[in-house]
C-alpha cells in the first residue's frame, strides 16, 4: 500500500524550494529550523526519494525534487487561486481566466476582451500567454475559462473544445511614415525587394501572406520573422520594414506604433477565435464577449 502524502510536509518542502534554504523557509513559516528539517525528512521517507542534496552550504534539488516541485507548484498555486476566487465571489467580482495565443496581436486581444471589461458587474481579468497547443491543454484541464487565438480548433480532434469566431478583418500593409511614403504609390506592384517584417511560418497567417505575394508577383526582402506579433510592430515602428495589420485595428496601430497605411492586402483576411470547453457558453463575461462579436458581425453584414 502506498503511503499517502502529508500535504503539510509537502507545503514545507515547497517553501524550502522557493526560499532556497531551510533557514529562510523557517522564518517565512514562523517555525523552528529543526521543525522544518524534521518534517522535510519525514516527507522524503514517505516518498522514498531524496528531494534535496547538499552542495557546499546550499541545498539543491535532486531530479526527484525538481519533479516533486513541478507538481507542488500546481497544487499550491491552484490553492491560492481558489482562495482568490472564493474571495472574489463574496465581493461580487467575476474572475475571467484567459489564455492568449502568443501569435495573437495584443491589440486584437484587447478588442476581444473589451466587452468583458464593460459589463455592469466588475470583472477581474487573469491573462496568460503561451503557445496554442499548451493553452488548449490547460483549457481541457479547466485551468482556463477561454482561449483567444487566431485559429480555430479542427473538428474531430480528441479534445472536446469548441471554436467561436469573434470577428475577422482584411489586412493592410503599414509601416513607419517615411517608409510607407516610399511604397504607397504603385502598391502592390512596387513591393519587389521591399523590406518586410513577417510572422514565422508556424503562424496561421503566414501562408495567406505568402500566397498574396505570389499572386501579385512580389518577392519581398524579408528582414525579420517573429513569433511574437508585438515584436513585429515594435521593429516596424523603428522603420526596419513594412508589416501587416488588421484593417479594423489600423487606427490603433497608427496611434500606438506611429504606422501609416501603405495599401490594402485585398483578399487576405485574419480570423480571431474564442475557444471554450463547452459549446453552450455559461460564464457571463464570455457570453458578453460573444454577444458583442455577434452584434459587430451583424452590423458589418
Amino acid at each position: 500500500m502506498k503511503n499517502e502524502i502529508n500535504f503539510r510536509h509537502l507545503y514545507y518542502f515547497w517553501v524550502v524550494a522557493k526560499e532556497g534554504g531551510i533557514t529562510r523557509a523557517a522564518e517565512r513559516l514562523g517555525l523552528a529550523v529543526q521543525t522544518v528539517s524534521a518534517q522535510l525528512t519525514l516527507l522524503e521517507q514517505s516518498l522514498g526519494k531524496t528531494l534535496f542534496a547538499q552542495q557546499g552550504r546550499r541545498l539543491v534539488l535532486t531530479e526527484a525534487g525538481r519533479l516533486a516541485l513541478s507538481y507542488a507548484d500546481q497544487i499550491f498555486l491552484l490553492g491560492e487561486q481558489m482562495q482568490e476566487a472564493l474571495h472574489e465571489a463574496d465581493s461580487g467580482r467575476l474572475r475571467l481566466t484567459v489564455g492568449i495565443s502568443d501569435s495573437l496581436p495584443k491589440l486584437s486581444a484587447y478588442r476581444m476582451l473589451e466587452a468583458a471589461t464593460q459589463m455592469n458587474r466588475p470583472v477581474r481579468l487573469v491573462c496568460y500567454e503561451d503557445q496554442f497547443e499548451a493553452l488548449l491543454a490547460d483549457l481541457a484541464l479547466h485551468k482556463l475559462d477561454v482561449v483567444l487565438t487566431d485559429r480555430e480548433v479542427r473538428a474531430g480532434g480528441t479534445m472536446k473544445v469548441f471554436s467561436h469566431r469573434l470577428f475577422d478583418s482584411e489586412l493592410v500593409v503599414v509601416g513607419a511614415p517615411a517608409l510607407a511614403e516610399v511604397y504607397r504609390e504603385g502598391f502592390p506592384n512596387n513591393l519587389n525587394s521591399a523590406p518586410f517584417l513577417l510572422p514565422t511560418r508556424n503562424n496561421a497567417l503566414r501562408g495567406k501572406i505568402d500566397e498574396w505575394f505570389v499572386q501579385h508577383g512580389v518577392r519581398p526582402d524579408v528582414v525579420g520573422e517573429f513569433e511574437d506579433n508585438a515584436l513585429v510592430s515594435t521593429f516596424g515602428r523603428r522603420g526596419l520594414g513594412l508589416f501587416f495589420a488588421p484593417a479594423t485595428l489600423a487606427p490603433d496601430v497608427a496611434e500606438q506604433f506611429g504606422a501609416a497605411q501603405v495599401g490594402v492586402a485585398a483578399g487576405v483576411r485574419e480570423q480571431f477565435y474564442m475557444i471554450s470547453n463547452d459549446r453552450k457558453i455559461q460564464h457571463p463575461a464570455v457570453e458578453a464577449m460573444l454577444a458583442a462579436a455577434q452584434d459587430g458581425m451583424a452590423a458589418a453584414g
